[in-house]
């Protein structure tokens, strides 16, 4: 029966496997604060509540084994705990090993904090204490006021914060904390001016150090590059970005959030992991707070960032069905054609889209979903006149010539009630809300776009499709019992 009681997610909204705050109206919900601990996978998102007669802030916690199936806990960061609102920040371990935080306190004065867990279960934390660094620019104390983020060097602290020039300092104890500078060498020239460093994780990966963060106007993006042990400084040598703006979104108003505020753990078998609020992709979601699929990051051997689909998704497949050698001729008159593939009788499923690299090249193609006869549902195309894979309204930069020789096309797709995110080649990731997911048909259509005379065939070689066993009981529970509910004074 559907629940409509607004201070709960309805049973239409409720996701199978993303996810999602399971009251209200909740936002910002930036993941914060993620943590492998024996086994257990520990993440906070940001929860905006009543306290004590106005608005506050608190960390809600979740815990999961495989970062799919999550568990609700007792909200431990929360004002009548910490005196003051909890902002963004992030999770590291001491060098004893022990899970500490470091989070922007909405304090007065406002201040950056750090506190640390008593224990692995972050059932209890010590009580949060400023960071007060010393000897900035000119004589003056700098301050971490927002977004901090910290590090670790050898037996060197490192904390840095959202502000102009994004000041570094570093301690040996993270009590006494001192100015080194600039964090950053410099910025990138596809950087435009203005553009803020904000919920920030900096990270090894595979030989490199990531800078993983937002710009409040354009959303989630990445730097790539090394770290200056000398210099103690961070020198960029690549930057990507990992959200677009849609046409429907204003240029002048910094409103285009759809993946935004990540949030990164690594793994207990070495992964690095990603989670980003998705902020903006539909009003009815808005507020929500639901977080992206977790996004296994990697660098490739041309040093550019891989982007996967959690592994673990794979444990919730069944009843698998698998075509060979579906082929799709352009039209006799028009510009457009496309035919059934399957129908998708459910609302979770994958989908494993391999096309020759042979048949993709210069070709404008693609799949619809949520389609029939007259309603042409969801498009997922690869145009190669402008080098985008579009999701929706949604375009992000991927290009089948771009791919190295010999590699062929391969699209997943994971579609969760109206939720879809696709993956392309490790390479690229896009998502978009539709809503409408049940106006219109249950088909899985392929369409080639051109004419008969200039077009071949498009020959796609394989299609897998999965339905996706729900992760979702957590949530449920939670929705009723709401374990989760801060105090509110």
């Amino acid at each position: 029966m559907q629940q409509t009681d607004e201070t709960v997610v309805s049973d239409d909204l409720a996701l199978n496997y993303h996810l999602m705050h399971p009251g209200g109206d909740s936002a910002p919900g930036d993941p914060n604060l993620a943590f492998c601990l024996n086994g257990t996978y520990h993440l906070h998102y940001i929860l905006r509540h009543p306290w004590r007669g106005e608005l506050s802030y608190s960390f809600v916690h979740v815990t999961s084994p495989d970062m799919l199936n999550w568990s609700w806990q007792p909200t431990r960061l929360q004002p009548s705990f910490t005196g003051h609102g909890t902002f963004s920040g992030t999770g590291f371990l001491t060098k004893k090993g022990r899970p500490a935080a470091i989070y922007a306190g909405l304090s007065e004065p406002g201040h950056s904090y750090i506190t640390i867990a008593r224990d692995n279960e972050l059932g209890s934390w010590e009580k949060p204490y400023p960071v007060l660094p010393k000897g900035g620019p000119g004589g003056r104390d700098v301050g971490l006021l927002a977004d901090p983020d910290c590090f670790r060097v050898g037996d060197t602290y490192y904390a840095y914060s959202a502000a102009e020039n994004v000041p570094l300092c570093k301690s040996a104890d993270l009590v006494e904390w001192s100015y080194v500078g600039p964090f950053l060498r410099h910025d990138m020239p596809d950087v435009a001016i203005g553009e803020d460093i904000s919920c920030a994780n900096f990270f090894q990966l595979d030989g490199k150090w990531v800078l993983l963060c937002i710009s409040h106007f354009v959303g989630c993006r990445y730097y790539i590059g090394e770290w200056d042990a000398t210099a103690e400084q961070f020198v960029p040598q690549k930057h990507g970005r990992m959200n677009w703006r849609r046409p429907g979104q204003s240029l002048t108003n910094p409103y285009y959030r759809d993946f935004f505020a990540p949030e990164s753990v690594l793994t207990s078998d070495g992964r690095r992991v990603m989670w980003a609020w998705l902020r903006t992709l539909d009003p009815e979601i808005t507020m929500r707070t639901v977080q992206s699929l977790p996004r296994e990051l990697s660098l490739g051997a041309d040093g550019r960032l891989r982007i996967e689909p959690l592994r673990e998704l794979e444990t919730l497949r069944y009843d698998p069905r698998t075509l060979n050698d579906v082929v799709l001729s352009p039209p006799a008159e028009g510009y457009h054609t496309s035919a059934r593939i399957a129908d998708l009788e459910g609302d979770a499923f994958e989908a494993r889209i391999v096309v020759d690299r042979a048949e993709a090249e210069r070709k404008r193609f693609g799949i619809q979903l949520f389609a029939d006869d007259t309603d042409e549902g969801l498009q997922i195309m690869l145009r190669p006149e402008t080098g985008t894979l579009c999701v929706g309204e949604t375009e992000a930069p991927f290009a089948v010539a771009d791919l190295p020789a010999g590699e062929d096309v391969e699209l997943r797709v994971f579609i969760d009630k109206y939720l879809v995110e696709v993956f392309a080649n490790g390479r690229q990731a896009a998502l978009c809300a539709h809503m409408a997911y049940r106006d219109g048909g249950s088909e899985m259509r392929t369409y080639l776009f051109g004419r008969r005379e200039d077009t071949p065939p498009i020959r796609i070689r394989r299609v897998e499709i999965w339905k996706l066993r729900p992760a979702n009981q957590g949530f449920l529970e939670a929705r009723e019992s709401r374990i989760w509910a801060p105090d509110s004074g």
